[in-house]
C-alpha cells in the first residue's frame, strides 16, 4: 500500500511536449512535485505550456518524454486510477445539451462507478449558487452558469486532487467568491490538493501557499508565495495620471493607472519631485509594496 503521508498528490518529472509542425517545444523538462493538501499557482503568460502540462496530466495528451503522476499513480501506466484521484475544471465550456444539471452530474459521479447521494449533489449546487438551476436543461444556462456546473462536475465524485484551468475566466464576481469560499474549504477542511492556473494574479496570491512559473516551456520559479514576495521588498507608488510620464522611471502603466518602483523613502521623494518638475498631475496616490503581478513580470519579462 502507498504511504500517502510520502507520497506527493502530484509529481512532474523531466517533462517535455513537442508538438509536430511547431517551431519550439511546448514543455522543456519540467520537474517539480506538489504534495498533498498544498494550494498550488501554475502562473505563465499565454502559451508559457500551463495547458500543454493540464492535458498531460489529465490524460488528454501524452508527453513526448518524462512521467507524471497522481498520488503514486502514472497517467499513463495506471490511467484509471489517476483519473479516478483527478478532477478537472478546463478552460472550455464543454456539456451535454440532453440532460439537465442534476442529470449531468449523476453521470458524472457514474463515470467513475462513484456513488452519489442527492444529499452530496444539493451540497454542490448550494454552493455554487446552482440549487434553482438543478432540474434546468444545460442548453438553458448562461456561460457563466455552465462553468458552475463544470466546477461541479470536477468535485461530484469527491476527488482529492482538484485540478482548475483558468475557473474563473469570464464570470461574474459573485461566483469567484463563491467559488474560492468553497475550494478553500475543501482544502482546509477537508485536505483536498488544489492546483490553480490563472491570470488573476490576485487571487493567486490570496490563495496558494505555494507558486510555480512557467516561460516558454521551461519552469523558471518555484517558491512559497511569502518568499516571492519577500525577494522584491521594494516600494511601489501608484497613481492616476493622464500625462505621459518623465523618461528614465522604472515604471509600469495600464490606462490611466501608473506604477513606479522604488526601492526607500529617498527614491519616492526623488520620483515625486521628477513628477512636480514634469507637471505631471497625479490622482489618488498611493506608497505600497510589490505584490504577485510586480514579481510576476519580473520573472517573465
Amino acid at each position: 500500500m502507498l504511504d500517502m503521508t510520502a507520497t506527493p498528490a502530484i509529481r512532474f518529472e523531466r517533462v517535455s511536449k513537442t508538438y509536430r509542425g511547431a517551431p519550439s517545444p511546448a514543455l522543456q523538462d519540467v520537474s517539480f512535485d506538489i504534495e498533498a493538501g498544498e494550494f498550488f499557482g501554475l502562473l505563465g503568460p499565454n502559451g508559457a505550456g500551463k495547458t500543454s502540462l493540464i492535458a498531460i496530466l489529465a490524460g488528454l495528451s501524452r508527453a513526448s518524454s518524462g512521467r507524471v503522476s497522481v498520488m503514486g499513480h502514472e497517467v499513463v501506466t495506471d490511467f484509471a486510477a489517476a483519473r479516478r484521484l483527478l478532477g478537472v475544471v478546463p478552460q472550455e465550456l464543454v456539456f451535454d445539451p440532453f440532460f439537465s444539471v442534476r442529470e449531468t452530474l449523476r453521470f458524472q459521479a457514474g463515470y467513475f462507478g462513484v456513488p452519489v447521494t442527492d444529499d452530496w449533489i444539493d451540497e454542490l449546487l448550494g454552493h455554487l449558487g446552482l440549487s434553482a438551476k438543478a432540474n434546468a436543461n444545460m442548453r438553458q444556462l448562461s456561460g457563466g452558469m455552465k462553468r458552475r456546473v463544470l466546477v461541479a462536475q470536477a468535485l461530484v465524485h469527491k476527488p482529492p486532487v482538484i485540478v482548475l484551468d483558468e475557473p474563473t475566466a469570464g464570470v461574474d464576481v459573485e461566483l469567484r467568491q463563491q467559488l474560492w469560499q468553497f475550494i478553500a474549504r475543501l482544502n482546509k477542511e477537508q485536505g483536498s490538493t488544489v492546483l490553480l492556473t490563472t491570470h488573476y494574479l490576485e487571487e493567486a496570491e490570496a490563495l496558494c501557499g505555494r507558486i510555480g512559473m512557467l516561460k516558454g516551456g521551461q519552469l523558471v520559479a518555484l517558491d512559497r508565495t511569502a518568499n516571492l514576495l519577500a525577494g522584491r521588498s521594494h516600494q511601489v507608488l501608484r497613481f492616476k495620471t493622464d500625462a505621459a510620464l518623465p523618461e528614465g522611471l522604472d515604471a509600469r502603466v495600464t490606462g490611466r493607472i501608473a506604477q513606479v518602483k522604488a526601492h526607500d523613502a529617498a527614491e519616492v521623494e526623488a520620483i515625486l519631485a521628477r513628477l512636480r518638475e514634469a507637471r505631471v498631475l497625479v490622482e489618488d496616490l498611493e506608497i505600497g509594496r510589490a505584490d504577485l503581478e510586480d514579481v510576476f513580470l519580473e520573472i517573465t519579462k
